[in-house]
């Protein structure tokens, strides 16, 4: 699904949006606020700069923000109830739409000071997105990106999520094609100029298996060691990679 120049820059903006914000959170997430206070900021984020929140409602998705805390990978649900502790490891995960396109984007923050296991993790997984994303480029095979996400995590001594993947996005939140974070080089769809997409390692300090809670989005590691998320949208162009939502 190749997108025009004109639709990528329609795509920056929205990714622009979601990036800004993730930068703002991670500038002052702290130890006693709750996930609820986040999501409410991100709230009011997406009204004051016209957008829609993405993930709310999406399959019945609760709220505008996942906020996932140490064990949990992915689709942590915000509540009053979650109140960050120092030496957490929170992921943050966002998107919206505007003008009919969509931009997604996670960072994971470190609460307060958290020991040397969990920044290395930390470093580690946003190390392999960016091994990831320099591996989009004209010529070479999706799985390019997915090996190289691989063979950096697991070069460290951890392990990637295998039960969710990065994906397509455009006009719609997923989009073709689905781009695990693990797999043999070479193999796979040729990448072209126009393929947007959102590559999110999950990279976890044991092994990779997960369970998802009962509330039906909540995933967390099913040895309950630590895990870290990063995501960006990237725009595969003739001269390389754009990073469409890198914060201002």
């Amino acid at each position: 699904m190749l997108k025009t120049r004109d639709q990528i820059e329609k795509m920056r903006v929205a990714n622009k949006i979601v990036g800004n914000l993730l930068k703002h959170l991670a500038g002052i997430a702290a130890a006693g606020m709750t996930t609820q206070e986040l999501d409410d900021i991100a709230v009011d984020w997406c009204a004051r700069h016209g957008a829609r929140p993405a993930f709310l409602g999406y399959s019945g998705y609760p709220r505008t923000l996942c906020t996932s805390i140490n064990e949990e990978v992915v689709h942590g649900i915000p509540s009053s109830g979650r109140v960050l502790k120092e030496g957490d490891l929170l992921s943050i995960d966002f998107g919206v739409e505007i003008d009919g396109f969509y931009g997604d984007s996670a960072i994971t923050v470190a609460i307060g000071e958290v020991d040397s296991e969990a920044r290395r993790l930390m470093d580690v997984t946003r190390e392999s997105l960016m091994k990831g994303i320099e591996q989009a480029r004209v010529g070479n095979r999706l799985f390019d990106i997915s090996h190289a996400i691989q063979m950096h995590a697991e070069g460290a001594g951890y392990s990637v999520v295998r039960d969710f993947v990065g994906h397509g996005i455009g006009q719609a939140m997923h989009e073709p094609p689905q781009i695990p974070n693990f797999g043999q080089p070479g193999k796979g769809p040729r990448l072209k100029a126009g393929m947007v997409m959102a590559l999110e390692p999950m990279v976890c300090i044991g092994g990779w298996e997960v369970d998802v809670l009962a509330d039906g989005w909540t995933a967390l590691t099913r040895d309950r060691k630590l895990s870290a998320h990063f995501e960006h949208t990237i725009a595969i162009t003739e001269t390389g990679p754009d990073i469409l939502s890198l914060a201002d």
